[in-house]
């Protein structure tokens, strides 16, 4: 029965040719015409539980490669990219349907607590294991790559300095960033733009090392980063002339989308500027159930339109949006390439299954941003109406 069914599942997946190793040893080739070599084979090590296979194939399909009870050889990206090109396989509308309404409770009854133990859950798993695999400014967000050959911190950098062209950032000007990270960008936004700078995350393992790194810049009276939720700076009254905030809006919550807008009113002085910079979906969808169960819990990828449907609600004009998503597909590549050198180190020290699960999300990463349509955004918007900015983008450019 559970051979019948993988089967069945393999001959509709179309479009790369693979082989399957069945737990008996027993293999069988899939999508290949005659001669064509597969790219990739799926070890079955155990058979499956075929109910968990029809209910929650994202979920048992993860938990088994993390459990060993699957494994992989050769070209686990054409595997991935098999997958999402033919999601259709493995999903019923009726089942889907259940899945939105359960997420869209959950999203409901999500208070703020829950959304600041989502972040803490992520960030907090400690510098020691992104400096393993991120570049040297522990940048954890898309890279932004003038050519497929820039270097990941290259393009890191690339990043960070177009964000802050987009930002034009004036000597004297305070800068607001939510969700700072490791604190990079307010860093150089201090040093090459004079402005005052604040960073606010809600990790402690993040505040720790950005104050340190802005110790080693001599930057204290310029730059200040705090453990902070921004709802707190806003009840506290605290004004800035330009807001930023990169790959933190996906951890805001769908039902706390307005209120997010409401604080960001509250803070942006009167034709200030703002930058979100965010993962986004073509459609309103529920988050993948094992990214939500493993890497991001309470999270909410939006859509490009719920983002901008509620920009006039709050005063907000949109100027500018940029869609960066091959950036992000490089940048998974990258942050993969780096983490494969490391895998074993990652094992030894946090277990088989945790650098497995790691593994998954990278490559799932890389594959998502090429083949399903996932984006990322950067949507610069201003509060009131602004008749003095550029009138047209050659600032970004002609540097």
């Amino acid at each position: 029965m559970q051979r019948n069914l993988v089967r069945a599942i393999c001959r509709c997946l179309k479009g790369i040719p693979f082989e399957v190793q069945y737990w008996d040893g027993h293999k069988e080739m899939y999508g290949a015409h005659e001669n064509e070599a597969p790219l990739f084979r799926v070890i079955f090590n155990e058979k499956m539980d075929l109910r968990g296979m029809l209910l929650e194939p994202e979920v048992k399909f993860g938990e088994a490669y993390m459990d060993q009870k699957i494994d992989f050889e050769g070209d686990i990206r054409a595997l991935f990219n098999l997958l999402i090109n033919n999601q259709e396989v493995f999903r019923k509308d009726s089942a889907r349907k259940g899945v939105m309404q359960r997420f869209l409770q959950c999203q409901k009854e999500t208070p703020a607590e829950k959304q600041v133990e989502s972040v803490q859950y992520h960030y907090n798993l400690g510098n020691d294991f992104f400096k393993l695999w991120l570049d040297s400014t522990l940048s954890y967000s898309c890279a932004y790559f003038k050519t497929p050959h820039d270097s990941l911190k290259q393009a890191q950098l690339q990043k960070l300095d177009h964000i802050l062209r987009k930002m034009q950032l004036k000597e004297g000007e305070t800068m607001l960033d939510i969700g700072c990270g490791w604190g990079w960008l307010i860093i150089k936004a201090a040093r090459e733009y004079g402005v005052k700078a604040v960073g606010i995350t809600l990790s402690k393992e993040q505040e720790e090392e950005t104050k340190q790194r802005i110790k080693n810049e001599g930057l204290e009276d310029m730059v200040e980063v705090r453990q902070a939720d921004y709802r707190d700076l806003a009840v506290e009254g605290s004004t800035f002339d330009k807001i930023v905030s990169v790959g933190m809006f996906e951890h805001v919550g769908k039902d706390y989308i307005p209120a997010y807008f409401a604080c960001l009113k509250n803070m942006l002085k009167s034709e200030g500027l703002s930058l979100i910079h965010t993962i986004t979906r073509p459609v309103e969808a529920p988050t993948n159930p094992w990214l939500e169960k493993y890497i991001f819990p309470w999270g909410y990828i939006p859509s490009l339109r719920e983002i901008i449907w509620v920009l006039p609600e709050y005063s907000f004009h949109l100027v500018d949006v940029e869609s960066l998503r091959m950036h992000y597909a490089i940048t998974a590549d990258r942050w993969l390439d780096n983490f494969e050198k490391v895998f074993d180190h990652v094992k030894a020290k946090y277990g088989e299954r945790f650098a497995r699960m790691w593994r998954l999300y990278l490559v799932g990463s890389s594959a998502s941003f090429r083949c399903s349509g996932l984006d990322i955004h950067q949507l610069l918007f201003t509060k009131s109406l602004c008749n003095e900015l550029p009138l047209t983008r050659n600032y970004l450019y002609n540097n």
